[in-house]
């Protein structure tokens, strides 16, 4: 097997993670200029983020089952492709719903293209490094915080948020499409008779996958956590502004909180390799929990850098091993329909944090209510991951084999 063909697959997915990832939360740094040049409402600009989780869950599930039936490279270029058409437009919008449905639907739709295919994907050309190989894919998202947000708000500072919103589809066009070309489908795995033993899961249809409690557990999971750290994630920028600090130190905390989130993927990455996946994400959902609870007490510089890398360290680090997960329960045929069905449910605790956190500022003129109720919603998730059913011996064998 052409194996070492999967760390090109890494280096490609991890671009794609970071310019997708990144021009999606780029949101978040132009949620003040667009309110102050526009007159629309935070909970109104936050509310597209919250459609784009939404749109980005359902379509992952849409473009998974696409990537198992005619490959990732396909799904990844028209994600590519519908990117940068989804910001050049929203960056025309006139009204606030017309940015909502833009910004909220077409950017969602492409995000959901590169990430579900390719940590699936990603899954298949790796064994023994199967942990470290999807955090690496995960970690370019990480490295979205401190590429694309600085990029976004050197800009904004330049120029108005359409120009800034145009180059950054530009520049997404740009780099996506080529690294899209360089994908392939994961080799297919030898038959059990060889010697190597049957996949977790070897029969199971997808509805039985989706059915299983397996999966719903994971979903679960995945939902909570998401859940946790998807309103601390989106409002940083805007809290730490609240706080009265100025907009560059805002911006270099939510960077600080990507670099966290990379150095978590690696660590984590390593440590599921060596522990399991299983127990890793639990530990790793405690330290979210406390991370999302301890933005309640920060209001200076030093107090906010400190929390951003406990959390950011967190949330970064496990979110790449749901996926492996999944793969350890369910064979690689269906990972793009399965692993695409968990980030749909997911989504929709993501598509909590934007929204909630803009009404809670709105309402209250604070974020406080935001990271209480983010810290509640961590340790569900620590609760719910607890539950997940032993691997079998069979599916143990397979995840020691080596790559």
């Amino acid at each position: 097997m052409e194996r070492s063909y999967g760390w090109v697959i890494v280096a490609a997915g991890a671009l794609m993670g970071c310019v997708a990832i990144g021009a999606l939360f780029s949101l978040a740094v132009f949620l003040q200029p667009m309110s102050e040049a526009t007159g629309w409402s935070r909970t109104g600009i936050s509310s597209a983020m919250t459609l784009d989780f939404l749109t980005m869950g359902i379509a992952a599930f849409g473009w998974g089952a696409l990537s198992d039936t005619f490959g990732p490279r396909i799904v990844v270029l028209s994600g590519a492709v519908l990117l940068g058409l989804g910001l050049a437009l929203a960056s025309r919008a006139t009204s606030l719903l017309e940015f909502q449905l833009i910004y909220g639907i077409v950017v969602g739709v492409a995000a959901g293209a590169v990430f579900a295919p390719m940590i699936a994907t990603v899954t298949g050309w790796f064994d023994r490094h199967r942990s470290l190989a999807v955090s690496l894919v995960s970690a370019g998202m990480g490295v979205a915080p401190m590429t694309v947000s600085p990029f976004a708000q050197w800009l904004v500072s330049s120029y108005d948020w359409r120009t800034a919103q145009l180059t950054i589809a530009i520049v997404a066009w740009v780099l996506l499409v080529p690294a899209a070309l360089l994908v392939r489908a994961a080799p297919v795995p030898a038959e059990a008779s060889s010697g190597i033993p049957a996949e977790g899961g070897e029969g199971m249809t997808v509805g039985q996958a989706l059915r299983s409690p397996q999966f719903i557990v994971l979903s679960l999971t995945f939902f909570f956590c998401c859940a946790a750290h998807s309103g601390p994630i989106f409002h940083t920028v805007s809290y730490a502004l609240a706080c009265g600090l100025p907009a560059m130190t805002a911006v270099t905390i939510y960077s600080v909180e990507g670099l966290a989130g990379l150095g978590g993927r690696i660590l984590f990455g390593l440590l599921g390799d060596r522990f399991g996946a299983r127990r890793v994400v639990v530990a790793g959902l405690m330290v979210q929990a406390v991370g999302a609870g301890s933005y309640y007490f920060t209001r200076d510089a030093g107090e906010f850098y400190a929390v951003a890398v406990l959390f950011g360290m967190a949330y970064g680090g496990v979110m790449p091993l749901y996926a492996v997960l999944a793969r350890e329960y369910f064979p690689m045929r269906i990972m793009g329909t399965v692993f695409g069905g968990a980030a749909m449910i997911s989504s929709l605790g993501m598509a909590l944090g934007p929204a909630v956190g803009g009404w809670i500022f709105d309402t209250f003129h604070g974020y406080g209510y935001l990271y209480i109720a983010s810290f509640g919603m961590g340790l569900a998730a620590v609760a719910i991951a607890l539950t997940f059913p032993p691997l079998s011996s069979s599916q143990r064998a397979t995840t020691a084999q080596p790559a």
